[in-house]
Parts: structure tokens; C-alpha cells; sequence
């Protein structure tokens, strides 16, 4: 049983590490969104761009050591920093104006549509990390 669990963990090891630094990013997002939004009453698109710049800070260092175990800081770092943040702008963009229209422009909760993009947000950052910022 421990060596199924062990084999399936290895086949599926950068998923699952990606999944708790992906929550771990969405926290650190959240962490600044949500008082910038609560309580500096600030529009949701602007706590947006301040939350999502410290995350994908967070995401670059946690994805390119843990999950894709890219662990190169003498060559090529700087291509692969603006590939990953080249698609975190793509994520980040779309998150934005989606915020900017449900919730700055059509009144809606922002605690709940942050919350709803995030999901999207994570899948879509997967993708782009896995095929074409840290591809092998």
C-alpha cells in the first residue's frame, strides 16, 4: 500500500506541489486583497493589481525551486522571469477586468467574486507554468 501511494505521489508530484503552493499563493493574494478591500475601501481592480504583484512574487520563487525544481540562478533566469511573469499578466489581466466589471462596475460581492476567479486563476497559471515558463 505504501509503495502504490508512494508511486502514484511521484507520478503526480509536481500537480500536488503545485496545488499547496498554488493555496499558498492564494493566501498570500487574499492576505492583501482583503484588507485592502474591507477596510481601505479601496476598488477591487486596484487591491487586485497591489495583491497580485506580491503573489506572483511569491509564485515565481515557490514554483521555479519546489514545484518545477528549476534551481538555476545563473543562466537563463531572466528569460524564464518574464515568461512567468508575461503569463501571470495574461491570469492577472483577466482576473482584473473581471473584477472590474462584476464587482466595481455591477456592484457585486468582491470577497465572493475574488474567491470564484481564483479557482480559474490557479488552473490557467498551471498550465502556462507546466508548458511554457518552466518546460523541461
Amino acid at each position: 500500500m505504501y509503495e502504490k501511494g508512494k508511486a502514484l505521489y511521484q507520478k503526480y508530484r509536481s500537480t500536488v506541489i503545485y496545488l499547496v503552493f498554488g493555496v499558498l499563493t492564494t493566501v498570500v493574494n487574499y492576505a492583501v486583497y482583503l484588507p485592502l478591500y474591507n477596510f481601505a475601501e479601496l476598488p477591487a481592480a486596484v487591491c487586485n493589481v497591489i495583491a497580485w504583484v506580491t503573489a506572483v512574487a511569491f509564485a515565481y520563487v515557490t514554483n521555479k525551486l519546489y514545484v518545477f525544481e528549476s534551481k538555476s540562478w545563473k543562466t537563463g533566469v531572466f528569460s524564464e522571469l518574464l515568461r512567468f511573469v508575461g503569463s501571470r499578466v495574461a491570469s492577472g489581466a483577466i482576473e482584473t477586468v473581471s473584477l472590474l466589471l462584476t464587482v466595481d462596475i455591477l456592484g457585486w460581492n468582491g470577497n465572493v467574486m475574488k474567491l470564484l476567479l481564483a479557482v480559474f486563476v490557479i488552473v490557467f497559471n498551471y498550465v502556462l507554468s507546466k508548458f511554457f515558463v518552466f518546460k523541461k
